[in-house]
């Protein structure tokens, strides 16, 4: 009897094994190439372009160490040039590779929400560090004092900001304004001012990148409250 039953059932499933290879052939290499593709993505989390700005902000202390050892041999009066142009060096290739992630990221369809993060956060950290370390070391051309306190003033305001809607609204959501991509580039510029002694010209770029600074901050400042006033509008 037993055997009997197992024949029957050895027959049935051979039966439908036929019936499913038939049928499902052509459909086959598409759906292991689906699983494939979702193994691929849940094992690379992090994409190039994340990788990109990962790297960045590992540039971030290796420009730094430049930057103050080449004010340190400023101080002990034989300037080590090549300290200079290595830390310019280093500082252009992390603020080219934030255009480089950015073309990744649009190109290849690689928007994460790590990278979200990570790329504000590496372009905040590299050009807070870079202003930070030619206004308090001795670097023959420093940039102006109320430079820093303007420029870390405006990213305490924007991330209390953030903090509030994130608070009020349940949400952050700020589109970027033309007038913080100018007020980034006007910082670029007057760092580049700095590192390359170009002393005349410090205060005026100095000066324009707070006024853009200012405004950009500003701006997302009255974003934030809209966004708070029209929170508030729907619980009422």
């Amino acid at each position: 009897m037993k055997s009997w039953i197992v024949f029957l059932l050895r027959r049935q499933w051979r039966a439908i094994s036929e019936t499913q290879n038939a049928a499902g052939t052509a459909l086959t290499p598409r759906i292991s190439c689906k699983r494939s593709c979702f193994v691929y993505e849940a094992s690379r989390p992090v994409t190039t372009a994340n990788q990109i700005t990962l790297l960045r902000i590992l540039l971030i202390p290796v420009f730094v160490g430049f930057a103050v050892y080449y004010a340190h041999s400023v101080q002990d009066g034989a300037p080590d040039e090549r300290l200079r142009y290595w830390a310019i060096t280093v500082f252009s290739v992390a603020a080219l590779s934030d255009l480089l992630d950015g073309w990744l990221a649009r190109r290849f369809n690689q928007h994460t929400r790590l990278g979200a993060i990570l790329d504000p956060l590496a372009d905040k950290l590299l050009l807070l560090s870079a202003v930070c370390v030619l206004s308090f070391s001795a670097w023959p051309a420093r940039l102006p004092l109320w430079f820093v306190i303007i420029l870390l003033s405006r990213e305490v305001l924007t991330i209390a900001g953030a903090f509030v809607i994130q608070h009020v609204a349940g949400k952050v959501h700020i589109e970027p304004h033309w007038s913080g991509k100018v007020s980034t580039f006007t910082q670029i510029s007057a760092i580049g001012c700095s590192m390359f002694n170009w002393n005349a010209l410090v205060p005026w770029v100095a000066g324009i990148a707070s006024v853009f600074a200012f405004s950009s901050g500003m701006i997302y400042i009255a974003e934030a409250v809209r966004q708070c006033h029209a929170e508030a509008q729907d619980k009422i």
